[in-house]
């Protein structure tokens, strides 16, 4: 194949990942990503102030009155609970069991006078129920709950939170530097808001399982930051020295170092996820496993993206504070018109022993308005192998291309005697 035919060629954006050849700006979009998240967590703010959660009973405490009927409708229950005395405060929702029959959960806090359970209304509401499905009064389960325990599993939430986040500004402080703990610290914050804010948006009920999934996502979040960071430090040690590459550049170079492992360790993980929300939710109708997995799908799609578009773009902006790295992206602003970012195969093909000096700088960048491609395949390593000026054809080893060589001139022969 020609070095023509070479450059012709053209990769999708999978086919680019998967070679290392893309060059995407990160740092450089930096206020998209910050603009985005901004408005998330203001727009779920807004909507915790106006409406809160919708904390199950076990935080609020109350009484919750289960119906197994196939006939039972969400309307129809509203209206006997409604007719029994309790008003439009219940909460009712439609649930599927294993075994195929249907169930009805209706929720409310019934206080008496003396601030206990209302327990002449609870009878009446497991009456109406009952008569309202064709079953007996006996097999409506009723389950109370007072409010101190779901205080409790506040308050343990709380706590774990905390020594959670002074156990993971220790680590990364000794482990990297106290700026990469900082901004994986804030992009754990970050996860929690954006969490709570689709929760308060759509009203999503929270419950045990949801705070047990809850500090689960932290540990994943965390985790994929601290590869991220792991991959920043390499390369700050193999390109950051030599004073050609801002910590930017090595920032963009590490993130699409990285892109392909987040893509897939986020596909795999939420997959399952997906799989307990379809099945066991819906399906079986576990209304446990739907409050968890949700919880796991909203927690593991931010921590994907905060390990990447917020995490590291902060990182570099910190970093580029120090007067060492100020240094260097001021002598280097005015380098060209575009800026250029590393890309991973390039920078492979740079390490130390691959090739030498400026021929190697030059080869592993890619100008950022060429989209997310590197230096195009062979065709591209071959020219910039080839001495500029000597006209070496491409494929061709130095001194043996390009010009042609004069013939060497015959041997006189001797005379005879």
């Amino acid at each position: 194949m020609t070095s023509t035919n070479l450059e012709l060629i053209k990769h999708n954006i999978w086919q680019r990942l998967y070679y290392g050849e893309t060059s995407y700006d990160f740092v450089g979009r930096r206020r998209w990503w910050f603009v985005g998240s901004a408005a998330l967590i203001v727009l779920g703010i807004i909507f915790l102030i106006v409406s809160g959660l919708n904390l199950s009973i076990e935080f609020r405490g109350g009484t919750s009155w289960q119906v197994a009927s196939n006939n039972l409708t969400v309307a129809q229950a509203r209206s006997a609970v409604s007719s029994a005395g309790l008003g439009d405060a219940a909460t009712i929702q439609q649930l599927h069991s294993s075994n195929g029959t249907g169930e009805i959960l209706v929720e409310a806090n019934i206080k008496g006078a003396s601030g206990g359970i209302n327990t002449g209304l609870q009878n009446k509401i497991s009456d109406a129920l009952g008569k309202a499905a064709h079953i007996n009064p006996d097999n409506v389960s009723v389950t109370s709950v007072g409010p101190s325990w779901g205080s409790d599993v506040t308050n343990k939430a709380i706590e774990a939170l905390v020594l959670f986040v002074l156990a993971i500004i220790i680590y990364l402080s000794v482990q990297f530097e106290p700026k990469m703990a900082l901004a994986a610290i804030v992009a754990v914050f970050h996860d929690i808001l954006v969490t709570v804010g689709v929760y308060a948006i759509f009203h999503f009920s929270v419950s045990q399982e949801t705070v047990i999934a809850f500090l689960t996502i932290l540990g994943y979040s965390l985790y994929d930051t601290v590869v991220v960071f792991d991959r920043v430090q390499e390369a700050v040690r193999s390109f950051g020295g030599s004073g050609r590459y801002t910590y930017s550049d090595v920032v963009n170079l590490s993130m699409n170092q990285v892109l392909m492992r987040s893509i897939n360790t986020s596909l795999v993980a939420i997959m399952p996820i997906v799989s307990v929300l379809v099945i066991g939710a819906y399906l079986l109708g576990a209304a446990s496993l739907q409050d968890f997995g949700l919880a796991l799908f909203i927690g593991l799609l931010s921590g994907a993206y905060s390990s990447i578009f917020i995490a590291s773009p902060l990182l570099a902006i910190l970093k580029e504070r120090e007067p060492r790295y100020a240094a260097i992206r001021n002598r280097l602003a005015g380098r060209a018109a575009c800026s250029y970012l590393l890309t991973p195969a390039a920078a492979a093909a740079s390490a130390p022993g691959a090739a030498s000096g400026r021929d190697r700088d030059r080869s592993v960048l890619t100008p950022t308005g060429a989209g997310s491609t590197s230096a195009n395949g062979s065709a591209d390593r071959e020219r910039q192998a080839a001495p500029a000026g000597s006209g070496a054809r491409p494929g061709t080893r130095p001194g043996q291309g390009g010009a042609r060589r004069t013939p060497p001139r015959p041997r006189k022969k001797g005379r005879r005697r």
